[in-house]
């Protein structure tokens, strides 16, 4: 019994990110096995794992956008028009312009950074509501892109779509299997290893409470089991076929943000905007200055998805970009997030998107129309959190609230008036 109740504690409450991340891979893990075996084994096979993870690649991206958007307590509808309308700038000056397809990119970057200053520039300094801003954004950037393209598609050069639909070449030995992927996957693996001897040595050094070791070494086991096999699996395509270099693009971003959030002040401080304002000002966090940044980061990202998308599709086209603000914020509410701001975490937007992306995947493959397919996942959605949300209210299990336990055992206490700006009021809660 002591071990049973070790492995819900650490597994699925601990206060630990790790038994967080764990939680949450966990569930998506099971909703693939349960598509796999629908399926007759077509969810998990090489192509279709390839394909699912190609054509939501940009999805993803902008989950982490919107992560932080929501997390500081506003919303963001324009990232499907920003994207469209910048996918169409790029094509069209590399069209027309003979820009580098290199120096399209950081084109397209600046384009979302300007877009994003524009409506981060309304939303801190002027003060209105960011959801009258972005929709305003979806309407002007929409048009814009209609505009500009005239409603037509317009091609992009093939070194551009690289970012796209790329993989890792093929190098070294005959293996029988893609070695840049196999690398990537040890590498992930000693990353898991590396994280969690990190995790136990840190709170032994806290003098708290250890994890017991059994409980570590099934993470790990079970963790490390679950990058080899998907390792493998992108590795062992038909020829040509690997990790997407857009999923190289995913992981980076993945890193840098988790980094960002959990690791520095401007992160947490915008935790700390979500969960009081008033107080995170008080405490000498600068309000502005943090809503700011999210909107402009927002933008950003959806510039990149959108170019992404466009390489993928090998042109830009006049209905790019329709609904993804819908799919990135339903990403983030699955994966854990409050709608009243100052919760979530990378990792659960991303796991988030990726049951969005299988539920939809598992449902194609499987037959069933377009519309069905929509109706099934809103239905989903909606029952799921209103489900957990019945649970946590009444005292039983609760998915989120065993995965979002540990936020709030690890919220920081509040600062007192001279802390300054690193530290944050008592809301708080530990980013991931």
């Amino acid at each position: 019994m002591s071990r049973l109740k070790d492995l819900q504690k650490n597994l699925f409450g601990g206060t630990t990110s790790n038994a967080r991340q764990f939680g949450m891979i966990a569930t998506l893990v099971v909703i693939v096995l349960i598509f796999q075996i629908w399926t007759n084994g077509l969810t998990l096979r090489s192509d279709n794992l390839i394909a699912l993870f190609q054509q939501n690649s940009y999805i993803l991206i902008l989950a982490i956008g919107m992560l932080m958007v929501i997390v500081a307590g506003h919303i963001d509808l324009s990232v499907g028009s920003v994207a469209a309308f910048t996918g169409i700038l790029v094509a069209k000056a590399m069209a027309e312009w003979d820009l580098p397809w290199p120096v399209g990119i950081l084109f397209g970057l600046a384009i979302g950074a300007v877009i994003g200053a524009w409506q981060g520039f309304w939303v801190a300094y002027i003060g209105v509501p960011a959801f009258i801003v972005t929709l305003a954004g979806m309407l002007l950037f929409r048009g814009g892109n209609q505009f500009i393209g005239n409603a037509n598609t317009i091609p992009v050069p093939e070194g551009f779509r690289v970012i796209g639909s790329g993989f890792l070449p093929e190098t070294g030995p005959n293996t029988g299997y893609n070695n840049l992927t196999l690398l990537l996957g040890l590498a992930g693996c000693i990353a898991v290893v590396w994280r969690e001897l990190a995790a136990r040595r840190t709170r032994k050094e806290m003098n708290a409470d250890p994890i017991p070791m059994w409980i570590s070494i099934l993470r790990m086991a079970v963790m490390v089991g679950v990058l080899v096999f998907v390792s493998l699996r992108f590795a062992s395509g038909r020829v040509g076929t690997s990790f997407p270099v857009s999923g190289i693009i995913l992981v980076a971003l993945v890193l840098v943000y988790s980094f960002f959030t959990r690791n520095t002040a401007g992160g947490r401080h915008i935790y700390a905007v979500g969960g009081n304002s008033r107080a995170a000002e008080l405490s000498g966090v600068k309000l502005k200055r943090v809503n700011f940044f999210v909107m402009m980061n927002m933008s950003v990202l959806a510039a990149l998805a959108g170019m992404i998308f466009v390489a993928r599709s090998a042109a830009s086209g006049p209905q790019d970009g329709n609904g993804w603000e819908l799919d990135a914020i339903a990403a983030v509410f699955i994966g854990g997030a409050a709608v009243a701001g100052g919760i979530g975490t990378i990792s659960g937007s991303i796991v988030g998107g990726l049951v969005m992306a299988v539920l939809n995947n598992g449902l194609q493959l499987e037959g069933v129309g377009t519309d069905k397919v929509q109706i099934i996942k809103g239905l989903v959605l909606l029952l799921a959190v209103a489900v957990d949300v019945y649970n946590k209210s009444q005292g039983r299990f609760s998915i989120i609230g065993s995965l979002t336990r540990s936020f709030r055992r690890d919220t920081p206490a509040a600062p007192t008036p001279s802390s300054g700006a690193e530290h944050e009021p008592a809301k708080t809660t530990v980013a991931g």
